[in-house]
């Protein structure tokens, strides 16, 4: 597959194809679950004034996001959710994404969402009746850029994102998230990495007094050679940060010793956020072993081939790669540590965004670490329940509760 197909399609598969197409898997990733109850979902809301502030689309249309008002004690608590997709690197894949509700909301619909979504108490017991925001993501680059180009036909095209982020937030202000008790800011994969960029600037919004925490879902990219000693990853990330121009939600104090581009990295990142934040993260993630690890790019052998797409069909050898890759990432993830008021729960499972599934969140067959589902976790992590919360499984296949019908 192409670079520009893979950023367009992976990891943010729009929803629509996973209601049409599920029963295939023909896309590994998507940012919410089929309706678990019957009834209407969230209503799209387009941004008021989005041409005059400059916060549009690639396309030039006006962002979106979906608001489910919270009841009963959670009518002062807010999620706001960063909706995921890839990013893209260059203007023809950023074109491409125009025809798409990854660049445009013409293209967007509705959907209905579930995992940390559900209002049903028994599925989601911390956040059911929170208010929640799911963000739509158009701008191709983690809600970070600010520059305009053209493409080779003459038309324009916005990178935005920055100016999205703004608008969206402020407009939600006036919808009561000035009035918030506590909010948690959150998103999955490329919105995960947002939620990083993000997060100081979130909590800065609110007074002191309210509770502000973030929360990272599959958003932790490594900057990872690929199986062929290539960091075709890297170079990806390079065409984002220097197309979109993303420096101004850099933090200064790694501009001032680091690139940009290093600066744009996970394991950069999370040395320079004050506010309280909750890692979630496989160790064997999915979406970066078939396109950080193993990119069609690196022209893997059919014995790879297999092995990207279902762990268990890796050998002795590849698991070995595998390890090394899980390695990396809690090797990076070793600054949390010293962060008292963060939370990780870094699973072994072959897997790529856990909080907009049932499945994955809350269900019988949810992955555990010191016997906690994720939904208990982050809730005993967000509400300081007990000791902290800093899980790190074993090596894969070590753990019993990876099951095999886990979204990947």
């Amino acid at each position: 597959m192409a670079t520009e197909q893979l950023l367009q399609c992976r990891p943010g598969c729009l929803v629509l194809l996973l209601l049409l197409l599920a029963s295939v898997m023909m896309c590994p990733l998507v940012w919410s679950s089929p309706p678990t109850t019957v009834g209407r979902p969230p209503e799209l809301t387009l941004l008021a004034g989005a041409a005059e502030k400059g916060a549009v689309c690639l396309d030039g249309s006006p962002p979106a996001y979906q608001l489910e008002r919270g009841f009963g004690s959670g009518s002062h608590s807010w999620l706001v959710y960063l909706e995921g997709g890839g990013w893209c690197s260059t203007v023809e894949a950023c074109s491409k994404h125009t025809k798409s509700a990854l660049g445009s909301s013409n293209f967007m619909e509705a959907v209905q969402l579930a995992g940390i979504f559900s209002n049903d108490q028994s599925q989601n017991s911390d956040f059911y009746n929170w208010n929640k925001v799911f963000v739509r993501y158009c701008d191709g680059a983690s809600f970070s850029g600010d520059a305009e180009y053209e493409d080779q036909d003459g038309n324009r095209l916005f990178f935005r994102g920055l100016r999205i982020w703004e608008a969206i937030i402020d407009e939600l202000m006036e919808k009561g998230l000035a009035n918030a008790k506590q909010a948690l800011l959150a998103g999955c994969s490329s919105g995960g990495l947002a939620t990083l960029l993000h997060c100081d600037d979130f909590s800065a919004r609110f007074p002191r007094k309210v509770a502000v925490k973030c929360f990272s879902d599959a958003g932790f990219f490594l900057d990872k050679k690929n199986i062929d000693g290539e960091r075709f990853f890297r170079s990806v990330y390079n065409g984002v940060v220097h197309l979109q121009n993303v420096s101004k939600v850099l933090p200064k104090d790694c501009l001032a010793k680091m690139e940009p581009l290093d600066c744009f990295f996970p394991s950069e990142l999370i040395k320079s956020i004050n506010t309280p934040t909750f890692i979630l993260n496989s160790g064997y993630d999915s979406w970066q072993i078939q396109n950080v690890l193993v990119p069609d790019e690196s022209s893997p052998e059919n014995s790879w081939l297999t092995c990207k797409a279902n762990i268990r069909d890796c050998d002795s050898t590849q698991i070995e790669v595998l390890h090394g890759f899980r390695k990396t990432m809690v090797g990076d993830l070793k600054v949390v540590q010293d962060k008292e008021e963060w939370g990780l729960f870094i699973d072994s499972c072959f897997t790529h965004c856990q909080t907009p599934f049932k499945i994955s969140w809350d269900s019988p067959i949810s992955p555990r670490l010191g016997n906690k589902t994720i939904s208990q976790a982050v809730g005993d992590w967000h509400f300081s329940r007990g000791q902290r919360v800093k899980e790190i499984d074993c090596e894969y296949p070590c753990n019993p509760t990876c099951s095999s019908q886990l979204p990947s």
